[in-house]
């Protein structure tokens, strides 16, 4: 399991291990019963606090995408993909909603927003 730390994101380090955990989960690299490192393992590989990454692992729990059975360690948990899916519509929902309010306090036009997604979209094919 492969993840980056970058400290020029601005975003908090136990959200960068967890999205980048959910985004292996959607992409199917992760799977249900597949375990993930420890805490404390996960911890030293990435140069990073137990408490760090104990935050984004009780994260993880909390949204229901791994199980910690102790003394054992942490699995993922068996997903709907249906479930999944709607997750991550909400999410881009959210997202868009965002950018819908910060384009109307600088009052950037529907047409002029769409086709900024529109660009955006076709750049990162």
């Amino acid at each position: 399991m492969k993840i980056v730390i970058s400290n020029s994101v601005g975003e908090p380090i136990y959200e960068q291990i967890t999205k980048q955990i959910k985004n292996l989960i959607f992409n199917e690299e992760l799977c249900a019963g597949d375990s993930l490192p420890s805490i404390r393992s996960l911890a030293q590989e990435l140069k990073i606090s137990v408490i760090t990454t104990k935050r984004a692992y009780e994260e993880l729990e909390r949204e229901g995408f791994i199980e910690t059975i102790p003394g054992k360690g942490s699995y993922i948990a068996g997903q709907n993909k249906e479930l999944l899916r709607e997750r991550r519509i909400k999410l881009i929902e959210d997202k868009l909603l965002e950018a819908v309010e910060e384009s109307r306090l600088i009052g950037l036009s529907l047409a002029d927003l769409k086709e900024m997604l529109d660009i955006l979209y076709e750049s990162n094919k």
